[in-house]
């Protein structure tokens, strides 16, 4: 039960919704203790332009203008592509996206341009919405008889950041790798020379890479560099705004929907040493499940999300092992009479657990007309399992390889039960077989997450003994290793992984939603474990700010 591969050995019936992951803290206690403190929230460089509607705006007036300016095809196919490319940027693609995709179609050859720009951008484009592109061919035209690009790009900066914006959507190819070099070499040595605006532009581009990064996030800073120029389109800066507005209103109502049942919950006061951190579990949601139709689910989800939490604090930090027993077994049995002989807190946080996974299947029930239920407990069963590992490995001064532990690490970062909740509630059915992808888009952003929290906050830890790190264990086995290097080229390659399956020439069978959240799954790790000097988390504050307050 405690391989991470068995929530992966299903296939899926494909289903028609559109939304997007979850995870949690990465099953160690003292980690990400100092949660951050929104009154102190300050935007890196400059405080974003104003992103506030006139008193007259209409939105449906404003997604007229904006569809006009799509119908209306300018000479310049360049023009059209940069349209798609900023609605993109500012999250409001999803209501031209027929028009979009006959402009794709429209403007396909234009990989064939000898121009950089022209090139790079209809080439990340395309592989975004599905088209098999191959950035070695589009790119050989640019690099010389030894495979690299020719120094005269440097001089071409749009070319240049689009270049690096391409350069990370790479499924395992040389030119991109060559690219990303290049162009982040030539773009952190053009800054010093830019004008402000334009050189903060860069940065935050380099910092926070297109793809690998939060949209919604990136949206906001896309918007404040727009309303730097001097042409500007007020219809699509209008309709961002108005995008922006609603989402944060809606995220706050259901923020507080949230914070009203953990506090009729209890857990906080009966179990006084696990965390109370309800802004922090409901962010994962808000960020992986995109769409205004899928409130109810980005609630459920948190409420999934924090009870793994409290169950990971109650192993490490409350629970006796003979009381860890007991509760294991009464989860494996997945019966309320079961937890008579659990100490009090345990049956509070059982019947917590029981009646939330229970009402997500109810949910699923009356939407699909599926059953999940077993399904669901099975899930919890291994999650609980694989802390009894790491229990035991505790508790014996044993020490796994880095292999056996990432392995377990996958397991209990909470990740594959999340997902597994989140799996069913968009209407997917487990079937007998196997399928690679569903095991891509589970495991690749679980392990991004656990191997990117090992890097960044094992020195937060503040366990006594070895309650696991894969950054440590891999440091015992290779003494003389790069670790850092080498957890930075593991998740390089766990990007790849799942950027094969965003981008594959075959249609999956997995829902255009479900991937979506998987890939914003990935993306919220770098927000999520990006620590500074202070181990404070400077882009959670920026993003939470953005986004909420």
């Amino acid at each position: 039960m405690a391989d991470a591969h068995v929530f992966f050995s299903f296939s899926v019936h494909p289903l028609h919704h559109w939304p997007s992951p979850v995870a949690r803290n990465g099953g160690r206690s003292g980690r990400n203790r100092a949660f951050f403190r929104p009154s102190t929230v300050r935007c890196p460089g400059r405080e974003p332009a104003s992103h506030e509607l006139p008193d007259d705006f209409d939105f449906q007036e404003s997604l007229r203008n904006v569809q006009a300016l799509l119908h209306h095809h300018p000479t310049c196919r360049r023009g059209l592509l940069t349209i798609v490319d900023h609605l993109k940027r500012l999250c409001i693609d999803h209501y031209f996206q027929d028009v979009i995709d006959t402009i794709m179609d429209s403007c396909a050859d234009l990989i064939h341009s000898d121009d950089l720009l022209d090139a790079t951008l209809s080439m990340r484009l395309m592989r975004e919405a599905g088209y098999y592109v191959s950035a070695d061919d589009v790119l050989r035209k640019f690099r010389n008889d030894n495979g690299e690009f020719n120094l005269g790009l440097y001089k071409d900066l749009r070319g240049l950041l689009s270049l690096q914006d391409m350069s990370h959507l790479n499924v395992g190819e040389s030119s991109l790798y060559k690219a990303n070099e290049f162009s982040s070499k030539h773009l952190r040595f053009a800054i010093k020379y830019l004008e402000p605006n334009l050189a903060r532009y860069v940065r935050q581009s380099l910092d926070h890479p297109y793809h690998v990064s939060l949209m919604q996030y990136k949206a906001r800073h896309h918007l404040s560099y727009l309303q730097t120029l001097p042409t500007r389109n007020m219809a699509i800066e209008n309709l961002a705004v108005a995008e922006f507005t609603i989402k944060k209103l809606q995220h706050q109502r259901e923020k507080q929907e949230v914070k009203r049942w953990w506090m009729d919950l209890g857990l906080a006061q009966e179990i006084p040493a696990a965390r109370d951190q309800v802004l922090k579990w409901y962010m994962w949601p808000m960020t992986v499940l995109e769409g205004l139709s899928f409130s109810r689910y980005r609630i459920e989800i948190t409420k999934i999300i924090s009870m793994v939490y409290i169950v990971d604090d109650i192993f490490d930090l409350v629970a006796t092992q003979e009381e860890l027993s007991l509760f294991n077994e009464a989860v494996a049995r997945w019966d309320l009479a079961a937890i008579d002989s659990l100490p009090s807190y345990m049956i509070s946080c059982y019947k917590a657990l029981y009646t939330v996974t229970r009402d997500i299947s109810d949910i699923v029930r009356k939407e699909h007309g599926l059953s999940p239920i077993n399904h669901l407990k099975k899930a919890w069963a291994t999650l609980l399992d694989g802390f009894m590992i790491e229990r035991k490995w505790l508790s014996s001064n044993q020490i796994p390889t880095s292999e056996d532990y990432l392995r377990n690490g996958i397991v209990t970062s909470g990740a594959p039960l999340v997902f597994m909740h989140l799996f069913f509630m968009l209407g997917h059915e487990l079937l007998e077989g196997n399928n690679d992808d569903i095991h891509l888009v589970i495991s690749c952003p679980a392990k991004i997450m656990r191997l990117w929290d090992d890097m960044g906050s094992a020195k937060d830890e503040s366990q006594n003994g070895l309650d696991g790190s894969y950054k440590e264990l891999y440091q015992r086995e290779n003494p003389h290793g790069d670790v850092e290097k080498h957890m930075l080229e593991m998740v390089r390659n766990e990007w790849e992984g799942l950027n094969r399956v965003c981008f594959s020439r075959t249609k999956s069978t997995l829902s255009h939603s479900f991937i979506m959240a998987s890939l914003n799954f990935a993306r919220m790790v770098r927000v999520m474990y990006s620590y500074d000097d202070e181990q404070k988390l400077p882009v959670l504050e920026d993003y939470t700010r953005m986004l909420l307050f």
